[in-house]
């Protein structure tokens, strides 16, 4: 074998290399060509009197090739799928991303003054009055331990804390200077200072402080006298008792 000389061209100097096929159409590939061999191998012994070749060898490798070739057009019915699949897929991701982008619109943004019901699935357990001698200056809405409980209205957190017989208590001054209180809570969700939104999470109902059963204590300050909570907040569109909330229209049932 002589050497080549650096002089020569290079044959193979500019040709690309054929792409490996998938492993998916390997297999195909490589029936295709071990059947187009038999038929040469066959035919090769055959010569020179083809006649010699069975008939019936010759109809099992047309119908190799035939398969063979039904083969790699399903497999290419198969990448095609795949390929819309990838793109609906990628189209579903970038649809999200769009959506997370966008600056949300809350319902207290688009209703600032809105008023919203405490909690959800109570029994209203005890009225605003005279109870044991001494004023109830709330109402009571008995919920399982661990109910969530949220702000009436928009303001800020002015007492989130243990605070006497109310146990477990949060306080939030609203803008238009009233006052809420929710009292016996299990778990407090926010703090003093806060700033909260009507709906936003405050804690969890509880029976701390002095309390029998599980129940939200709800009062309502104007002027920091006690007003009763169901009439006060029927003025604002929200029912205790039918736990209905006129704003939206939205009904919640006992």
């Amino acid at each position: 074998m002589r050497q080549r000389l650096s002089s020569e061209p290079d044959r193979y100097r500019g040709r690309r290399r054929v792409p490996t096929p998938p492993r998916s159409r390997y297999a195909a590939v490589m029936t295709t060509a071990v059947v187009g061999a038999g038929v040469v191998a066959l035919g090769a012994s055959a010569m020179p009197d083809a006649k010699t070749l069975s008939p019936s060898a010759l109809a099992d490798l047309e119908n190799s090739v035939a398969l063979s070739d039904q083969a790699l057009e399903i497999d290419d019915q198969a990448l095609d799928l795949d390929s819309q699949i990838s793109e609906r897929a990628e189209d579903a991701e970038r649809a999200s991303r769009d959506a997370d982008r966008t600056p949300a619109t809350s319902m207290t943004q688009a209703a600032p003054d809105v008023w919203m019901l405490p909690l959800r699935g109570y029994t209203f357990t005890s009225p605003y009055g005279m109870r044991w001698g001494k004023l109830h200056a709330g109402v009571d809405l008995a919920a399982a331990e661990g109910t969530p409980f949220h702000s009436i209205h928009a303001g800020t957190v002015t007492l989130a804390g243990w605070n006497g017989g109310y146990g477990y208590c949060v306080i939030v001054k609203h803008d238009d200077g009233t006052e809420a209180v929710y009292g016996h809570a299990s778990r407090l969700r926010v703090t003093a200072g806060q700033r909260v939104e009507a709906g936003d999470l405050l804690g969890d109902v509880g029976n701390t402080g002095h309390s029998y059963g599980a129940h939200l204590h709800l009062e309502v300050h104007v002027d920091s006298e006690p007003q009763d909570p169901i009439t006060w907040l029927r003025g604002k569109g929200v029912d205790l008792k039918l736990q209905v909330e006129a704003i939206y229209g939205g009904i919640v049932e006992p």
